[in-house]
């Protein structure tokens, strides 16, 4: 088991790292950098460092832990990917460098107006600092089970310690920052996950080939439902991994600005596919740890209660707790190592998606709302980013107040809601020569997540048993689309 001195050790070697990169990417550092990156990035760099930001602690705790249930049924989720991300590539981001955005939601300015416009970003504001909030408070857990308890250190604390450090190495130079970080944060996680494997199969005496075959033998290792009332359903999955790779990268100020700092359109388009293609293993990685995670439980015959967080619950027959799994055995029981390692690898998932994530959040805001960025004092862009870093404390209380459900079901669950009107407006821009009613857009927004959501709570009276999954983001873009079509014949022009 790792002790206190020697997290802390970690902890102050990790963070060391953060500010070397941080001091060396800050020289000349201007709005332009803290934005764009100056537009210099290496197209290899982003791609690679993206993996780390759209993996972060969801996927490293969540996906490994959500097998004991799901078994891998995530992976139909992550064969869509690859559909979305080509989207992306040659559809969205054309338009992107086209018209030279800082924001992406300023083309719903240009294509249909103001309201469009902020309507589109506040969705982006809502979705994207819940979820990076959601993703910080599985990593921040984690540290405060490693280090922070056991020196008497409040929970709270904790987080205010980690987002404070996030603000002190982005605060100068943003995205430029970020961009270089990353690739230390991705590397650090996927270490992690492959140590943990070679300890686990170690521990349980197997070789790599015996290891797998364990794995295929077991009910762990299916991957399709075709059952077409289930949340697994195949169809249902991979269609939402494409559309959710499309809101959540293509429609996302956080994921596309990493994007945008790349030289042209063309090593932009490079990054994406290439991001798109290493995911898929990547992945797969992250599923196979979760298999093994189980095996080991079952190997070592260890049983767990309520107390220790993540337990079996025998009256449902469902794992309880599941984000609990892999910090509980690679902190407690694996090697010290591994647990060294563990700790290493979810720092770096935490501050991937969450230097981001507030980054990101401080562009749109200065850009979309405050309607400056060139131009801009530091001192109002640090208070912006300082004002942003405190909104993702408090929403991280709440949720602690209440969390009752794996991250990784929260996360996709609040993008279908969000991201949903999201799609519909960028789907209507881009494929339609229509105006809309632009001053309906903000209601049409509200609406058509409260439709979706009555449907999704009375589907299986309404639809003979049949439960929505991740899909309902497509059906609350389905909603949004109808209305602003509607809408399209009450403005003075319906036809640009």
């Amino acid at each position: 088991m790792l002790t206190p001195p020697v997290v802390l050790a970690i902890l102050a070697g990790y963070f060391l790292l953060l500010f070397v990169i941080a001091r060396l990417t800050s020289k000349s550092s201007s709005n332009e950098t803290f934005f764009v990156g100056n537009r210099k990035s290496p197209w290899i760099l982003v791609a690679y460092g993206m993996i780390g930001a759209s993996i972060s602690g969801v996927s490293l705790i969540s996906v490994p832990g959500e097998v004991g249930n799901q078994g891998f049924a995530y992976f139909q989720l992550v064969l869509g990917y690859p559909l979305g991300y080509f989207f992306i590539a040659y559809v969205l981001m054309p338009v992107y460098y086209k018209l030279n955005l800082i924001s992406i939601y300023k083309y719903l300015d240009q294509r249909f107006g103001f309201w469009s416009y902020h309507t589109g970003s506040a969705l982006f504001f809502i979705s994207q600092s819940i979820g990076a909030s959601l993703r910080l408070f599985l990593a921040v857990t984690v540290l405060q089970m490693a280090f922070f308890d056991s020196v008497g250190i409040r929970f709270e604390l904790t987080v205010l310690i980690t987002l404070l450090i996030i603000w002190l190495y982005t605060f100068k130079a943003g995205i430029k920052t970020i961009v270089w970080t990353d690739t230390l944060q991705t590397t650090f996680m996927i270490l992690a996950v492959i140590f943990s494997v070679r300890f686990i199969i170690q521990e349980m005496g197997l070789s790599t080939a015996e290891a797998v075959d364990r794995i295929r033998e077991s009910p762990l290792s299916n991957i399709f439902t075709w059952d077409w009332a289930s949340r697994n359903n195949f169809f249902k999955q991979f269609f939402s991994g494409a559309f959710i790779a499309i809101v959540m990268t293509g429609l996302d100020q956080n994921m596309m600005q990493k994007n945008l700092t790349c030289r042209n359109i063309k090593d932009a388009q490079k990054n994406m596919v290439t991001f798109s293609l290493v995911l898929i293993p990547v992945n797969l990685l992250f599923l196979t740890l979760g298999a093994l995670l189980y095996l080991y439980v079952q190997y070592k015959g260890l049983h767990f209660s309520s107390v220790d967080g993540f337990y079996y619950d025998a009256q449902v027959g469902i794992f309880r707790n599941t984000d609990q799994l892999y910090p509980l055995l690679s902190l407690k029981y694996l090697h010290p190592v591994a647990g060294l390692l563990f700790l290493v690898g979810i720092i770096s998932a935490a501050f991937s998606s969450a230097d981001s994530a507030i980054t990101a959040l401080t562009t749109a805001f200065c850009v979309d709302f405050l309607k400056i960025s060139e131009n801009i004092s530091r001192r109002t862009r640090n208070l912006v980013h300082l004002g942003v870093s405190l909104l993702v404390f408090n929403i991280i209380l709440i949720f602690k107040s209440f969390n009752d459900r794996t991250v990784i079901n929260a996360v996709f669950t609040i993008a279908g809601y969000t991201y949903g009107p999201l799609l519909a407006l960028f789907v209507y821009g881009l494929f339609t020569p229509r105006h809309l009613a632009d001053k309906a857009t903000p209601l049409i927004a509200l609406l058509g997540p409260i439709l979706s959501y009555i449907l999704s709570m009375n589907s299986t009276r309404w639809l003979g048993g049949y439960k929505f999954g991740f899909e309902l983001l497509l059906v609350n873009a389905f909603f949004t689309f109808v209305m602003l079509w509607v809408s399209s014949l009450f403005s003075k022009k319906h036809k640009i």
